[in-house]
């Protein structure tokens, strides 16, 4: 656990610097460093103007530098110091402005005055800058002399795909945003989580499932991706997981699909519900992020999310507040752990069917004891007599556990044990 949280800390330390977008280098050389984890990973590039349902694709954005220096000569907003101090998607703009016009250009937070804002314009041509209120509050009056250096250009949207064939051709899908600057927590945590959840699956023997795992923009990405894969989704995913928020240490939340009862929300539900007792639940009325496309109408996927603290819900949310210091180790590890128990559970959810009628006899396969006690059946072999009682031909191991009340992942050297001892039989494809 301390090794594998450290390495993911490691990663976000990495890319924590780079400026990215929904579009641009930043993006490329995200993506390109997630290759150097997972070598299969395809990257794409979608031209600017490429329509894709009702939106289409911008142009793309590139920034090589940005400042205010104020009337004494000063540099005071220094684009190399932090990435959020531009306005997302900027213009170009070199010239010399009054205080009155720079305010007009200025966002800052009042209610959280050292914070830098998070802000962009993808749709509307605008420059700005975005800086603490602390600092607003102190500029006087004069001549600023403000200056974006960025490219605003017909280029294209860039996302990568890893596709992880299986046994079977039914899928799970994984999906991430690659599309924000220097945020730690809303935006690294969930690619560095998912690149590491990838290379586990990458080293699973025998992988039952084939895996679909993305890493696109937000919203404009998986209105792209679903435009260009939305078929073979429909037909092959069973379960499929928006992996975001999750690297904080304060909690745990779970968001459903917009169905509620899909195969991903029964096992995000059970995971937590064992192994985080005190996890939030949200409803789909609070959805921010790509689940609002993936479970759209006429859409319709098994998509969930669990996170830590969910987005919107911590305050140093879209700001510079959300640094390398709000994202653990341990937080990290939380979020993979969570997410691997949940693919671990699908891995292994099946039917079965107890191969003997009425209840076996234990004491001759060396299961059960041979003198009996006042305290009866010890927790091994009451989970083995439960879960064989419920394994029926029709229900799913999952459903089993959680009428059992016992965590999947515990039950599996149970199941393992019944099968070799062939009191358990039949696999059937959920």
């Amino acid at each position: 656990m301390d090794d594998l949280g450290v390495s993911m800390h490691k990663f976000c330390e990495e890319l924590f610097p780079i400026c990215r977008s929904i579009t641009g280098d930043g993006v490329r050389k995200t993506l390109s460093m997630v290759r150097q984890h997972l070598p299969g990973l395809k990257i794409h590039e979608v031209p600017t103007g490429t329509e894709c349902f009702d939106w289409v694709v911008p142009r793309e954005w590139n920034i090589r530098d940005a400042y205010i220096i104020d009337p004494a000569g000063r540099k005071i907003v220094d684009f190399q110091k932090s990435n959020l101090h531009v306005l997302g998607y900027s213009i170009p703009v070199d010239k010399q402005v009054s205080l009155k016009e720079l305010q007009e250009h200025l966002y800052s937070l009042p209610d959280q005055p050292s914070a830098i804002p998070y802000s962009t314009s993808y749709y509307k041509e605008r420059w700005g800058f975005c800086i603490s209120h602390q600092q607003r509050s102190s500029l006087s009056e004069g001549t600023y002399h403000v200056r974006i250096d960025s490219d605003l250009a017909p280029g294209s949207l860039t996302y990568g795909e890893l596709i992880l064939p299986g046994l079977e051709k039914k899928e799970i899908f994984l999906s991430t945003y690659t599309c924000h600057p220097s945020l730690a927590n809303d935006n690294l945590s969930g690619p560095v989580v998912t690149t590491f959840l990838a290379k586990w699956l990458m080293g699973l023997k025998d992988r039952r499932y084939t895996y679909r795992i993305i890493f696109i923009p937000e919203t404009i990405g998986a209105i792209i991706y679903l435009s260009r894969n939305m078929a073979a989704m429909k037909e092959n995913i069973i379960a499929g997981f928006n992996l975001t928020c999750m690297g904080d240490d304060r909690a745990y939340a779970y968001l459903p699909s917009i169905q509620g009862d899909t195969l991903a929300d029964k096992v995000a539900r059970h995971v937590l519900k064992h192994a985080q007792p005190d996890h939030l639940t949200y409803t789909f009325l609070d959805r921010g992020s790509d689940e609002r496309q993936y479970c759209s109408p006429g859409i319709d996927l098994p998509v969930c999310s669990i996170m830590r603290t969910a987005y919107g819900r911590f305050p140093e949310y879209h700001t510079s507040l959300d640094d390398l210091d709000l994202v653990t180790s341990s937080g990290l590890w939380g979020g993979y752990e969570s997410h691997r128990r949940c693919l671990e559970c699908l891995e292994r959810n099946e039917v079965l069917k107890a191969a003997v009628l009425c209840e076996p006899q234990l004491s001759r396969r060396n299961m059960a004891q041979t003198v009996s006690s006042k305290t009866g059946l010890d927790r091994g072999r009451r989970d083995s007599i439960n879960l064989m009682m419920y394994c029926d031909g029709r229900r799913s191991l999952l459903e089993v556990a959680d009428l059992i009340n016992v965590p999947l992942w515990e039950l599996f050297p149970v199941i393992d044990n019944l099968k070799k001892t062939g009191l358990l039989s039949g696999r059937e494809g959920l």
